[in-house]
């Protein structure tokens, strides 16, 4: 019995674990001082895009915020590809060592620094019901947003399900781009209780709009009904949801 529970307890850690071929994804926010981001994004644009690259890190999206209560001004959110941890540490630890990238900072900051503080970073793994990750521009103008679910204690599993099972169908259904999901990785960032996603948008009008009529649907209200007869699957607002409209920079390879 006692080699059997061994066994049982290696094959759950290993089917909580990543593929070993399977990526990881990096949510990564910079804030930056006062009227520094023009000068942030001529940076990434000219130089730090394609030193990442050259470590070994896949661009995937860079944004800025619509509003400015979500950073308008100050704020670039993006998202970068990592074939593992490990890989990321390696590839971070010379990106910072390589002496174009030490020459074009100190060359940026001639008249003061750019961030305002450490970037944020919540490394992720997508979903089992998540779209595959693709590059490139829609087929015409959109808008993206981020948002970020926080669960009761327990209630991850079951928003997942809802989700897989729902969610994602009526978004379509209501004129929404389902972009893709992703798990948190480390427990003192979410990993036990938070939901990351993208979805695009003809524009944040139509995002509010098609927000407006999956919230009414039948099929919603029933779903959410029945998922929720235990209790809500979020924690309450303002941060059991929270939504950010973007738009992508003209550097960003999804569009």
């Amino acid at each position: 019995m006692k080699h059997l529970a061994i066994l049982l307890c290696s094959f759950l850690i290993a089917a909580m674990a990543p593929a070993a071929d399977s990526p990881v994804y990096e949510l990564r926010t910079y804030t930056t001082n006062e009227g520094k981001l023009p000068d942030l994004l001529k940076r990434f644009r000219d130089h730090t895009c394609k030193l990442f690259e050259r470590h070994g890190m896949k661009n995937i999206g860079y944004w800025v915020p619509i509003d400015k209560e979500n950073g308008s001004e100050n704020t670039l959110i993006y998202i970068l590809e990592h074939k593992s941890r490990e890989a990321a540490k390696a590839s971070f630890d010379a990106f910072a060592k390589d002496p174009e990238w030490k020459a074009v900072r100190e060359a940026s900051e001639t008249n003061g620094k750019i961030l305002a503080k450490a970037p944020e970073s919540v490394f992720m793994t997508l979903t089992d019901f998540s779209p595959p990750v693709k590059v490139g521009a829609g087929s015409g103008p959109r808008v993206f947003e981020l948002r970020i679910y926080t669960t009761p204690d327990g209630k991850l599993d079951a928003l997942h399900t809802r989700f897989r099972e729902h969610t994602m169908k009526l978004f379509e259904k209501h004129g929404m781009t389902n972009l893709p999901y992703f798990k948190v990785m480390d427990e003192d960032k979410g990993a036990k209780n938070k939901l990351i996603y993208l979805l695009a948008h003809n524009s944040k009008d139509a995002g509010l709009a098609s927000f407006g009529a999956f919230r009414q649907d039948p099929d919603w209200i029933k779903a959410k009904g029945e998922s929720e007869k235990d209790g809500s699957l979020t924690i309450p607002q303002p941060d059991g949801v929270k939504s950010i409209y973007m738009e992508a920079t003209d550097f960003s390879p999804v569009k």
